[in-house]
């Protein structure tokens, strides 16, 4: 549009900024904020609600707070994406500051306040807030779910995943990951047996609990059952990075090409993560060449990638 020499409306430069800030494209969401001034679109409240919304997911709070100051008529949504950076950023004090200040707060005002507790590990602050909400959704009650499991608490996530109302996936997936970070893959694969639909999530979840508490061969049947026809759930690179890491378990090359076939056929890119676990899978399995040949196409080399390779050539050597 820019190119053919015309000028975007403010639909399309508020569209612009929300898809800079939802992949926190800084340079891009820049530029239209550029053209925002260029076009004269500075009064229009859906703009300004979507530069507030863009400069806060990256946490730039001082451009955020500039916007939102002049804005002659502020929305919930804009307050709602000031509370959301200062959250972000981690300032508590400023966030209860700004949820002070709100005139009317709606049920995201409530619910990212309990979020922001529950990520600080302030789970007292968080029920707090919680047990205010006048009206609460799915979200508020996995925001608390979310928090507990984070700080190992699993059993009082499981007394609020218990009393709610209603349940959407994030729900289970969120209790599966929590009893999986503390090893009880009994407790996970009775909560994924119970789900009435099961997602790509949903599998990821639970195929990612055996890999990590050491059930190789239970990963892998389970990756082959959501491969069959009357489940038909197409894996992604999540899948098959935790896939990768069960084989890898079991410390047998023919497991490398059986991952990588199966990357082929999905369409799916060998990102950071995914390469990372098969450096592993080769490594273990004595394949140092290809091990290597992975490992120095990593874009980012963590100590993940690093040990594999250590270990790999100790094995090899």
């Amino acid at each position: 549009m820019h190119r053919l020499g015309l000028c975007p409306t403010t639909f399309a430069v508020s569209s612009a900024l929300r898809a800079c800030a939802r992949i926190e494209y800084r340079i891009g969401g820049v530029l239209v904020h550029g053209q925002v001034h260029k076009y004269g679109h500075r009064s229009c409240v859906y703009v300004q609600t979507a530069l507030v919304d863009f400069y806060s997911k990256l946490c730039d709070m001082v451009t955020a707070q500039k916007v939102f100051d002049e804005m002659l008529v502020k929305n919930v949504v804009s307050w709602n994406s000031i509370l959301s950076g200062c959250l972000k950023s981690g300032n508590l004090a400023e966030a209860q500051r700004v949820f002070d200040e709100i005139p009317r707060k709606d049920v995201i005002s409530w619910n990212s306040m309990v979020l922001g507790y529950a990520r600080a590990g302030n789970l007292d602050r968080a029920c707090s807030f919680f047990q205010q909400i006048p009206e609460k959704n799915t979200a508020s009650w996995n925001s608390m779910i979310s928090g507990y499991v984070d700080c190992g608490e699993i059993e009082s996530a499981r007394s609020i995943f218990d009393a709610m109302p209603q349940r959407n996936n994030v729900s289970w997936i969120t209790m599966i990951a929590g009893y999986s970070k503390c090893g009880d893959v009994e407790s996970a694969q009775k909560l994924f047996d119970q789900m009435d639909e099961k997602d790509l999530l949903s599998f990821n979840a639970m195929i990612s609990c055996y890999a990590q508490n050491s059930q190789p061969k239970e990963a892998i049947e389970l990756f082959n059952q959501m491969l069959e026809p009357n489940v038909n759930v197409q894996p992604d690179g999540l899948t098959l990075a935790s896939l990768t890491s069960a084989c890898s378990q079991l410390g047998d090359f023919k497991f490398g090409p059986f991952v990588e076939s199966y990357m082929n056929k999905f369409g799916i890119e060998l990102d950071d993560h995914l390469a990372t676990a098969l450096v592993d899978l080769y490594a273990k399995c004595g394949s140092i060449d290809k091990a290597y040949e992975l490992f120095h196409g990593l874009r980012k080399r963590d100590l993940i990638a690093y040990s594999a390779m250590i270990l790999g050539c100790g094995i090899k050597w």
